[in-house]
């Protein structure tokens, strides 16, 4: 008993398992508090739609969107949030936006395992490195949710990012250890297995990001003998396996898989200079890496370690940090050279590059470089400014509703001080004292900036708008009147949801006693207007209405 209550005060009192407590205890609040709170945003709209009308027609083969055919996205994504749908029988924004933070944990312990399994930081006493090794993986895999990116936006989306991201990380990771392992037989077959479930979720990218890895780590290895063997025709044959399957019963359903493959090498060309152009591209190229830089703050700081004489050194001495710097640099450069890439495209890239960033910090501070007190000197400033900016909504109007405002503010400051103490104190864990003073700005953002954003975000005025139209159907049939209702998703989801039935355009043989979703300043037709809803697209207003009666050269007209 004695040996135990001993062992629970060192538990207690050790600094980094106070702080991964601390960390333990803020991850899912922040995470899940007020997950489902906003209304869909553009393409959160498409992934539920999709999967919404899956539902409904009882279709699972053939993705659908307004009851036509989809064909931007395999179905893996869509079948994953119907199984959500079907488990849980609800369909509302938190429920399709569980999938996202799942994934995201799922792709941190990922980090975990890799960076915990392959790094070894130090020569020192093998209880200073058991302690440098699990504070590294520790912090990779939690840099990764507090990155400034993922935290306040990509961690609150149903998406298909993260979920792809992971597979494609965890790829990435299985070719460097069955590799250097030398058991190609297991190389290819996980990683073209892994590359075929990225196919089934997001199309050409897997595959693409597939073969610029496995050409890295050859030519970075010097063995070309494996890549030419019956091991990677193998692992070939597993990916016809599982994507040529699928597509062959989706080919026996729709009669062929010419529109298919087009689009999703359209979906993928669409973003280069074959649409762009050179000049936007030229331009793209020298301003991609600050957006990079910037989006994934403030972990990113660290890359001042970069420019230190002795970093590239560093880095060739561990060959699973130069595994990661290598695969980071070649599989960014289809992003580098699109224009049209959002920063979630970059969700894989971002474990890769920290763990770069972590290892010379690591290094740097091991030799005690100067360049450390001043990284380490900034982030104390940022803890500084949360706790200043923790007072902030006692004076900020837009929030004085919020409920347990003083008593938020006050849990807030508190947090934050007790942090910033630790951040100054323990200097052994500074780091990852700073990934709890980020789980505590998350847990403002979701209790002061959420809420706001409900009160202006056009997606609030959709979702009002469209569940009050609702009401006013009656029970009827809607459709949407030709082309008047355009690419919003999100509308149509709303509007499927409630009503239980696929939303389709209409272009003929209209029925009287329906209603229509109607554009009534671009088509020429006698109506009784029912209801106004919302768009996305500039906010702008379209009519749910009765058609009357066709009158060809009348402006539309209201009874």
């Amino acid at each position: 008993m004695f040996a135990l209550v001993n062992q629970l005060r060192r538990m207690l009192t050790s600094p980094q398992r106070i702080l991964l407590l601390a960390v333990w205890l803020l991850l899912l609040p922040a995470l899940l508090t007020h997950l489902g709170l906003l209304a869909f945003y553009g393409d959160e709209g498409i992934r539920a739609l999709v999967a919404l009308e899956m539902r409904i027609s009882g279709n699972y083969i053939t993705p659908t969107m307004f009851g036509e055919l989809y064909y931007n996205k395999p179905p893996l994504y869509n079948w994953l949030l119907v199984a959500v749908f079907n488990l849980t029988g609800r369909t509302d924004e938190f429920i399709a936006r569980i999938p996202t933070v799942f994934f995201l944990l799922a792709y941190a312990a990922t980090v975990w395992f890799f960076v915990k399994k392959h790094t070894r930081l130090s020569n020192a006493p093998i209880t200073c490195v058991k302690f440098l090794n699990s504070q590294f993986s520790i912090l990779n895999s939690f840099a990764l949710i507090t990155c400034g990116r993922i935290l306040f936006w990509d961690s609150m989306l149903a998406l298909i990012d993260t979920s792809f991201s992971w597979v494609m990380y965890a790829m990435f990771m299985v070719i460097f250890t069955q590799g250097e392992r030398e058991k190609y037989g297991r190389l290819f077959g996980f990683a073209y297995l892994l590359a075929a479930i990225g196919f089934m979720l997001k199309g050409l990218p897997a595959v693409v990001f597939l073969g610029i890895a496995l050409m890295a780590y050859f030519f970075w290895v010097k063995k070309w003998r494996p890549f030419f063997s019956l091991a990677h025709l193998g692992g070939m044959a597993v990916f016809g396996v599982v994507v040529g399957s699928y597509y062959l019963v989706y080919a026996q359903q729709n009669g062929g898989l010419a529109t298919v493959f087009s689009t999703l090498f359209n979906e993928s060309a669409k973003r280069t200079f074959v649409e762009h152009g050179a000049g936007k591209t030229v331009l793209h190229l020298f301003t991609f890496p600050f957006e990079m830089w910037y989006h994934f703050l403030p972990w990113t700081l660290l890359v001042v370690y970069l420019l230190r004489k002795n970093a590239l050194q560093l880095l060739r001495q561990h060959r699973f940090i130069a595994w990661n710097g290598l695969v980071f640099l070649t599989t960014i450069l289809p992003y580098w050279a699109s224009v049209e890439v959002y920063p979630r495209y970059l969700l894989m890239h971002v474990p890769l590059a920290f763990t770069v960033l972590f290892y010379l910090h690591f290094k740097n501070k091991e030799v005690g470089s100067p360049t450390v007190r001043w990284v380490e000197g900034i982030f104390q400033v940022l803890c500084w400014g949360m706790l200043a900016a923790s007072f902030a909504p006692l004076w900020w109007p837009a929030v004085q509703q919020v409920p347990f405002l003083h008593l938020k503010v006050g849990l807030l400051a508190a947090a934050t001080g007790l942090l910033l103490w630790a951040y100054r104190r323990w200097e052994a864990q500074r780091m990852l004292a700073f990934v709890a003073v980020m789980l505590v700005a998350r847990m403002a953002f979701n209790w002061f900036i959420l809420p706001v954003r409900l009160e202006i975000d056009c997606n609030t005025q959709v979702r009002q708008t469209t569940l009050d139209a609702v009401q006013k159907l009656e029970g009827r049939s809607l459709f949407i009147y030709k082309e008047s209702l355009g690419h919003e998703p999100v509308t149509g989801y709303y509007f499927t949801r409630e009503t239980g039935q696929i939303l389709r355009s209409k272009h003929a043989d209209f029925d009287m006693e329906a209603r229509y979703i109607m554009n009534v300043y671009q088509y020429k037709i006698r109506y009784k207007h029912i209801a106004t809803i919302k768009t996305l697209w500039q906010c702008g207003d379209l009519d749910v209405v009765k058609i009357k009666e066709k009158v060809r050269g009348v402006r539309a007209v209201s009874e």
